[in-house]
């Protein structure tokens, strides 16, 4: 299947989204001071290991929908320099 060059591009950006939002979350998740992600003894709540389970799950899926557009518009940009190559052999 054929991936238009403008969804290709949409697939490789939300990956990059993905990377930057999940880590940034899980990193702000791990410094957290309101008392929800850790009690008083500082270890994990509920509340922390479900959004660890939900940031990990969302990093690996944004990331493979990222490869998906990575690998596509790679190979969108090798068949149109391959098109650029063949045009000017026949001229």
């Amino acid at each position: 299947m054929k991936l238009s060059s403008r969804v290709s591009w949409f697939l490789l950006a939300f990956g990059v989204w993905s990377w930057i939002i999940w880590i940034t979350f899980v990193k702000n998740l791990w410094k957290d001071g309101s008392g929800l992600a850790f009690d008083d003894s500082g270890d994990p709540t509920a509340y922390f290991w479900v959004h660890l389970t939900l940031a990990v799950v969302s990093f690996l899926l944004g990331t493979g929908v990222g490869l998906i557009g990575f690998r596509s518009v790679r190979q969108l940009r090798g068949e149109s320099a391959g098109a650029v190559g063949s045009r000017t052999a026949n001229d």
